[in-house]
């Protein structure tokens, strides 16, 4: 953080006693080790009869999936919160002309971007120019405790970049939890709502979005605010930016979760999740170090994972330069992927011949230098913040989701057997980004080695990034 944007923290934060907090969240902490954000130890948690009758997953558990150490926590920890990715770029302005110009989006490459730029980069612009705006669908967004100015800060980042207003519901199904700004875990989530909500609604600005958010982070609170978004059938598409490692989830929640995917399945309901920002780790059980696994809930076969990228588009007219895998050491940083030891290969990943549930699915641009702007105020002042990590993706794939669902007027349901049965075609280098450069091992405390970027599908960057144009049309064509 340069220093006028810390003096500009500084006197956001003064007396609230949260200043060293807030201040560290910005520059990047370490990894939350004793912050109370791990999940819970599972010994021997291969996990059997997850296989879904017809939805193309073989159902056959992975043995061997224990993990030593750690206390059973069971907490989901949002793909932003696991190394806090952001940084004060400015001060949001009242109702401006034009959306105005970031010094970070003058750096050769940009070094962040704005909806407009990433619109024109991922080529949702040109949907936009012919009336796919996500009217008349519904984007879910779970997340855990809350965020008080969330409806403030969505309403100052669409004057800021010229959005219209969307229609934003709050759901706490098991009621809202009080917000404590001191509280280190709901002030990263408030982030991760604020990020979630914005982003979505900078892809699809015209699609109602309902935030239901759990009464904590406890796996099983997540589930039960999942379960009450399926069950009441609040949307077309739901968003998931947060996660664990497989092994780190109690195996009787891991059954009840995967069950609440497939009822959503059945619905028609599009289910997308976050791969994780440590690349081919995960924190270990107790929060002490990382090992190499995938994260839960994107490794279900159910789920749409989007893993990370590094976008280099122009900062002001968002024209396409080039992606490679996001892999940014000096901030121990990178996308999540892997192979899942709880599910086993599904067949729509049958031509990729993997051992397991491989993942991620897709991509997104997840760069922290590179990353995109959002508004966010949790002690008043409006900031104009950066953030990086694949926390990101998430939302954006479902704002894409959103507008394939408008175009084919109905629900698109899960997207694995298509996104895949379009990329075995000749039209694959149409409809993706194919990123061939670079690899997600973590460099952090230690090091995990991770997988190499290569053509085709790939876990590090799944199966690219979209070329939304393109991609958006042809999966409405295959409802």
């Amino acid at each position: 953080m340069t220093n006028s944007s810390y003096r500009l923290l500084r006197r956001c934060v003064a007396g609230t006693g949260a200043l060293a907090m807030i201040a560290a969240l910005s520059v990047g902490t370490p990894a939350l080790a004793g912050a109370g954000l791990s999940g819970a130890a599972v010994s021997g948690s291969a996990v059997s009869g997850l296989g879904v009758s017809g939805s193309g997953v073989s159902g056959a558990a992975v043995s061997g999936a224990a993990v030593s150490g750690g206390a059973a926590s069971g907490k989901k920890v949002p793909a932003v919160g696991t190394r806090p990715h952001f940084q004060v770029v400015g001060q949001a302005t009242a109702s401006p002309d034009t959306p105005p110009t970031f010094s970070c989006q003058l750096t050769t490459p940009a070094s962040c971007y704005g909806p407009a730029q990433i619109r024109t980069a991922y080529g949702v612009d040109a949907l936009a120019e012919h009336g796919l705006t996500g009217a008349g669908r519904t984007i879910v967004i779970v997340d855990a405790f809350q965020s008080p100015s969330i409806r403030h800060d969505l309403a100052t980042f669409d004057a800021l970049f010229e959005l219209p207003d969307p229609t934003l519901d709050i759901v706490a199904p098991d009621g809202l939890t009080p917000f404590d700004p001191s509280n280190f875990r709901m002030l990263i989530w408030a982030a991760e709502i604020t990020l979630d909500v914005e982003w979505a609604h900078a892809i699809a600005p015209a699609a109602r979005i309902v935030l239901v958010l759990a009464k904590s982070d406890q796996d099983a609170d997540i589930i039960s605010a999942t379960t009450y978004a399926v069950d009441n059938d609040l949307g077309d598409v739901i968003s998931q930016s947060f996660g664990e490692a497989e092994q780190c989830m109690d195996p009787a929640l891991l059954d009840q979760q995967h069950a609440v995917f497939a009822r959503a399945a059945e619905k028609g309901i599009t289910l997308m999740a976050s791969s994780g920002d440590q690349g081919a780790a995960q924190p270990t059980c107790d929060g002490s170090t990382f090992f190499k696994a995938a994260s839960t809930p994107a490794s279900d076969p159910l789920v749409t994972s989007v893993g990370g990228t590094i976008l280099d588009a122009d900062g002001l007219t968002g024209a396409y330069h080039s992606e490679v895998v996001w892999n940014e050491p000096d901030f121990a940083a990178a996308g999540g992927g892997g192979f899942s030891v709880i599910y086993g290969t599904p067949a729509y990943q049958a031509a990729q011949r993997l051992p397991s549930r491989g993942l991620p699915d897709v991509a997104y641009n997840a760069a922290i230098v590179g990353g995109v702007l959002v508004v966010w105020s949790p002690f008043g002042d409006d900031l104009v913040l950066r953030f990086g990590g694949t926390s990101a993706g998430s939302p954006q794939w479902a704002g894409l989701t959103a507008l394939a669902d408008q175009l084919a007027n109905q629900r698109l349901g899960s997207l694995n057997t298509r996104l895949y049965g379009l990329a075995a075609t000749n039209k694959y280098n149409a409809l993706f980004h194919d990123i061939t450069v670079g690899d997600n091992t973590y460099h952090g405390a230690v090091t995990i080695s991770g997988f190499p970027a290569t053509r085709g599908w790939d876990a590090a960057s799944g199966l690219g990034s979209p070329k939304a144009n393109g991609l958006v049309p042809a999966l409405a064509a295959l409802s």
